[in-house]
């Protein structure tokens, strides 16, 4: 992954509900390789905003098979970068971009007859309509259920191109609205997709047993959710795929451990490779883990969330010893790969390398 940002012009911005934007952008032929994605990854935007370098990481909605390049934006209650983008952002504007990148992804392959299933909340739908229309381009013998949580109909983001992919792949494509706030006539459909609601489905609609891929993403309390039941029936934790836009904020008893181990690490030399250059540091408890120090030094490593769930500050550990916080952004088998969130790492010991660039 190229670690930069890339100045892409805004070729369309489309309103998809009240509160929700897409964004095209133009690639230039030039930058297309860098910015071929795979479904369900994730762009990471940047602005100036009030005088304060602010990133955040938005999901593709479109499927590799579409040729653009789409993301969506849903306004959050006080949220700068979203605000901005739902009412300031126009065509012909430039905005700065950093290459796809994210593990909520799947390799399909056109000779599969699976079925997947995929449960969204909110803007959830964002990478999950992405995989979704990609398993049905190219996987034409498979399946694809998507129950989909809304707090009323005028909130479902896609709600037209979802209908419009119902009748296209009306013998491969089923869809289940559930309303929070709307009284339908199926009581199964009202309500929010909580534990007892996820059990349910999981008993009347959803076969687990013949699932190839659960995608899960929407709000924190959802996810847990259907991830718990999911494991209760006896799904395998790697067919459940994960994707968490927030995390919750450490409690005390686990900031204070992160700053004992920031302080034993200080004084510790870790060396950084990125963009082929490498540059040595002494590790400083006071900013707390590898990426702070990084930027503090001058090194513009990547990074947007910080809070261990986007993975933009992925680096793989290529010699040494650390310890990681919180880890929402990456899968198993890449930790086992030996890769880190460096916003989340402290040294243990000498002698680090972190390799940005791997």
């Amino acid at each position: 992954m190229s670690t930069g940002f890339h100045p892409l012009t805004i070729a369309e911005v489309r309103r998809e509900t009240a509160d929700a934007v897409s964004i095209r952008f133009d690639v230039p032929d030039a930058l297309k390789p860098l910015f071929t994605f795979r479904p369900g990854q994730h762009l990471t935007l940047r602005a100036d905003l009030e005088g304060q370098d602010v990133r955040r990481n938005y999901s593709v909605c479109v499927a590799p098979q579409e040729g653009e390049l789409r993301v969506a934006i849903k306004r959050v209650a006080g949220g700068l970068f979203s605000g901005f983008a739902n009412e300031a952002l126009k065509p012909g504007m430039v905005m700065e971009v950093m290459p796809p990148h994210g593990a909520f992804t799947w390799a399909f392959d056109p000779q599969a007859a699976n079925r997947y299933v995929g449960f969204a909340g909110g803007s959830g739908i964002t990478p999950v309509l992405s995989l979704l229309k990609s398993a049905l381009l190219a996987e034409p013998k498979s399946r694809f259920t998507l129950l989909y949580g809304n707090r009323d109909t005028a909130s479902i983001i896609f709600l037209e191109e979802l209908a419009g992919l119902k009748d296209r792949f009306i013998d491969r494509l089923s869809i289940l609205h559930f309303l929070e706030d709307e009284e339908e006539e199926v009581e199964l459909f009202n309500g929010r997709l909580d534990r007892a609601k996820c059990a349910e489905l999981l008993e009347r609609v959803v076969s687990v047993a013949d699932i190839a891929a659960f995608f899960v993403c929407g709000p924190g309390p959802m996810m847990d959710a259907v991830e718990q039941s999911l494991l209760e029936r006896g799904v395998a934790r790697d067919k459940v795929l994960l994707e968490r836009f927030t995390a919750d904020r450490p409690d005390a008893a686990q900031a204070a451990a992160t700053a004992a181990r920031a302080a034993e690490a200080a004084g510790a030399k870790v060396t950084l490779v990125l963009d082929g250059r490498r540059r040595s540091i002494s590790f400083d408890p006071a900013l707390g883990n590898i990426l702070e120090n990084a930027r503090a030094a001058g090194v513009p490593a990547p990074y947007a969330c910080k809070a261990g769930v986007c993975a933009t500050c992925r680096g793989k550990l290529v010699s040494g010893k650390v310890e990681m916080g919180a880890n929402y952004g990456l899968t198993a088998a890449e930790v086992e790969a030996g890769y880190i969130l460096t916003c989340q790492s402290v040294p243990v010991g000498a002698d680090v390398v972190v390799d940005y660039d791997a």
